[in-house]
């Protein structure tokens, strides 16, 4: 029996030496062809152990102990296509223990390139090594049942020969990191997208879906803007040509002025109904945007529409991708219903600007090279960055991501990835109990200082068909979401050697919402903006230039930019920028509402309102009548920061008794001066704007103002008014208040008396107008 057994494990271990060498007999003569990819005839001679299948791929690409080295430990003479593998470091699918060599041939491979070799157990063709000295051929000898196969082998090797094509592409070398970590994350949206066609209801396959979203092009308002082309005399006769201009009225907005610089200009009015389907909302937007603004909607939703009167205005005009400037937006009233208009136009641009691209990637796949033309494929600009949200604090930020979020995600059972939202809602987010609960402020403070209100920021969004990436790096990301300060501090100045500018030459939407703080922050920063939008870039960024718009590479960029410019009160400031930097080829829409009550009638107390038209820029015909003894507790009220260091260094110069409090006053100058001037201790108090802006303080003791310019806001005048019945000591009839304006300060002038007076006021010979309020 011993001896029986003794032969039957001979048997067995010589039959699995013999499969073993078999095998590898095989495997040394059918070259780069693997085993899984040998023919049916071939895998039918194999054993059944060894045959190509899903369950047995571990099994055949395993390579045994024992014949990975010869015997005595010594290295193992192997044929030149097991050297070749063992260079790359991979025998059989199975990685063998690296040499140093292998180690760096390993890291100097991509992700991609490694990602191949696991999968297929060999490098793409692609990336061959193409060595210049042609290998000698080597001849085996097989037996005869291993003849047919052999040949079978070589004829299926054939074709994999490297051609002339790619020779040249082997040459290649060094792709850039941007340019890799670009393709994958395009790869990435290619697989969500496909993955999203797969779990849809519909059957209906990528390249009918292109064909029917080709036939809707021509009715899309964003393929019609986009696809517009110019023409260079169109482009020179912009500079010289006089902008037209027509006026219309609508019911909600109210007085609208639609111009333009090129030669045609087209205005519409606004329907009664609007459906949703007649907008060309991408998917999902037309299901998530009424789940999103039903806060704002009232009636039942059947009846209701899905906008409210004032969005669906704006809507029509966004959707028509015009430039806009509506400068009645506020924090209290329609400050959110803005926020959630612009954020859906946004969401809807991307998502049809990253669809065209799938499209076109897809079309790139399918189609032959060298057939068909390369205009039809140009989607893209010089960066990927395409809208630019500027908003001054981080709570603005936060609002609107979050608002990006819901338009996405829909309903509760599909929820989108969101990477880096912990982090996010820490950075941007605030925490309730860091405010001081007694802070007593008006409401209009109140709303526009909530949240994190940090001015200094910004932060790159990638928009992905099931995902957001929060904190994306700029040139790949598709929104970029700043202040004017965090954009300042990367663009840079003139000398310095670290400043970029480069993501912001392909912005197709740029968003500037409540412009009116940019005047109390820095309008510095704005202008600083605008002079870097759309210029060519420095480098490349890994762009690839057969897919760049010819009006993109034609640096005509600007004249297809949309801005959308939003604020709280018409300033000279504020429309130079929309005059001077929005010259989109589709127009310009500007809300020019005129104020028929200034916000003189909001005074409560009974003063009398001295307005001197000034017509040189001196104080010396007003300052002395406030110098005598009997004149004193005047406040003077300097919006501009320039005027009051002018006013501080003259009134030292006179050595006259004042104090002043500005937005850079600590607390304790602070407490001091208004201390100081409420005793009577100090004559004169100089008080900035600004300060007034970010604090709201109260200045008791005032018998005498003076408003050295008419303030931005218009309520500010009211509120500086008001602050004298904050100490009645029987002193009313000695109040006065006294208000320095010159011919170009009409539109503030309109805003605290009154279209009318203002007019009547400005035409009028006389410089001196006295207004009463409070009267009984």
């Amino acid at each position: 029996n011993k001896c029986t057994e003794r032969k039957t494990r001979r048997n067995k271990n010589h039959k699995k030496m013999l499969e073993i060498f078999f095998m590898r007999n095989v495997w040394f003569n059918m070259g780069k062809a693997d085993i899984l990819g040998a023919s049916l005839s071939e895998q039918e001679k194999l054993p059944p152990k060894w045959k190509s299948s899903e369950k047995s791929c571990a099994r055949v690409h395993v390579l045994p102990k024992s014949l990975a080295r010869g015997r005595n430990g010594k290295q193992e003479v192997l044929t030149p296509v097991v050297q070749a593998r063992r260079k790359a470091g991979l025998l059989y699918g199975t990685l063998l223990p690296p040499s140093r060599s292998q180690s760096q041939l390993l890291n100097s491979l991509t992700k991609k390139q490694k990602k191949h070799l696991r999968d297929f157990g060999e490098e793409h063709p692609f990336y061959d090594r193409v060595s210049r000295k042609e290998a000698k051929p080597q001849t085996c000898q097989l037996s005869e049942s291993l003849d047919t196969s052999s040949s079978e082998s070589e004829a299926e090797s054939e074709p994999e020969q490297v051609s002339g094509y790619n020779r040249l592409l082997a040459t290649l070398k060094d792709v850039s990191k941007e340019d890799e970590e670009e393709e994958e994350e395009e790869d990435s949206v290619i697989d969500e997208t496909e993955m999203n066609l797969e779990d849809g209801d519909s059957d209906i396959s990528v390249e009918e879906e292109t064909a029917v979203e080709s036939t809707d092009m021509q009715k899309n308002p964003f393929a019609q803007h986009v696809n517009k082309e110019l023409k260079e005399k169109e482009i020179q006769a912009v500079a010289t040509n006089p902008k037209t201009t027509h006026q219309l009225k609508w019911p909600i907005l109210g007085q609208l002025v639609f111009s333009s610089r090129f030669q045609q200009l087209e205005t519409f009015k606004p329907p009664k109904d609007i459906d949703l389907k007649s907008l060309h909302l991408q998917k999902p937007l037309e299901s998530t945007w009424i789940k999103t603004n039903s806060q704002f909607l009232s009636g039942p939703p059947k009846s209701s529409s899905p906008f409210t009167p004032l969005q669906k205005e704006l809507f029509l005009i966004m959707n028509s991708y015009r430039d806009l400037f509506y400068p009645e937006r506020t924090a209290l009233k329609n400050g959110e219903e803005i926020r959630h208009v612009y954020c859906l136009h946004v969401i809807n641009h991307i998502l049809k600007a990253n669809a065209q691209v799938l499209a076109n990637n897809s079309r790139c796949r399918s189609q032959k090279r060298g057939v068909g033309d390369d205009d039809d494929f140009r989607d893209q600009g010089l960066t990927r960055p395409k809208v630019l949200i500027v908003v001054p604090f981080r709570e603005a930020a936060l609002r609107v991501v979050q608002l990006f979020i819901s338009l996405l995600e829909g309903d509760s059972k599909k929820k989108i990835i969101v990477s880096n939202k912990k982090r996010f809602n820490g950075e941007y987010g605030s925490d309730p109990e860091e405010r001081p609960p007694n802070l007593k402020r008006p409401e209009d403070y109140e709303a526009v200082f909530v949240g994190n209100i940090d001015d200094h920021f910004r932060t790159g969004v990638a928009i992905l068909q099931r995902s957001i990436r929060l904190y994306a790096p700029f040139y790949s990301s598709d929104i970029l979401i700043a202040s004017p300060l965090g954009l300042r501090t990367i663009i840079g100045g003139e000398g310095e050697k670290k400043r970029d500018f480069d993501f912001l030459s392909s912005i197709e939407l740029l968003i500037i919402d409540q412009a009116d703080i940019y005047l109390m922050q820095n309008w510095e920063h704005v202008l600083h903006l605008m002079n870097h939008m759309n210029l060519l870039p420095l480098d490349s960024h890994g762009v690839d230039f057969s897919r760049v718009r010819m009006w993109s590479l034609n640096n005509w960029s600007k004249y297809y930019r949309q801005t959308l410019l939003f604020g709280a009160l018409q300033d000279a400031q504020i429309n130079s920028v929309f005059n001077k930097y929005c010259v989109n080829v589709q127009g310009q829409v500007a809300v020019r509402n005129v104020p028929m009550t200034g916000s003189i009638s909001h005074v409560l107390v009974q003063l009398p309102h001295v307005f001197q038209r000034m017509e040189a820029e001196n104080l010396a015909s007003i300052l002395p009548q406030y110098r005598d003894a009997v004149m004193s507790h005047t406040l003077i009220y300097v919006p501009s920061y320039f005027d009051f260091v002018r006013l501080r260094n003259y009134f030292k110069k006179e050595e006259l008794n004042f104090t002043h409090i500005c937005e850079y006053t600590q607390k304790s100058g602070v407490s001091r001066a208004r201390h100081f001037f409420l005793q009577g201790e100090k004559q004169f108090l100089l008080l900035t704007e600004r300060f007034h802006f970010y604090k709201r303080y109260t200045i008791k003791g005032i018998r005498n103002l003076i408003f050295y310019e008419l303030p931005t806001y218009p309520h500010f005048y009211s509120d500086v008014c008001n602050m004298l019945q904050a100490t009645t000591r029987g002193e009313e009839a000695a109040w006065t208040c006294t208000v320095l304006y010159s011919k170009y300060d009409a539109q503030r002038l309109a805003a605290v008396v009154g279209v009318e007076r203002a007019a009547h006021m400005l035409q009028s010979k006389k410089n001196v107008h006295l207004f009463i309020t409070g009267e009984r």
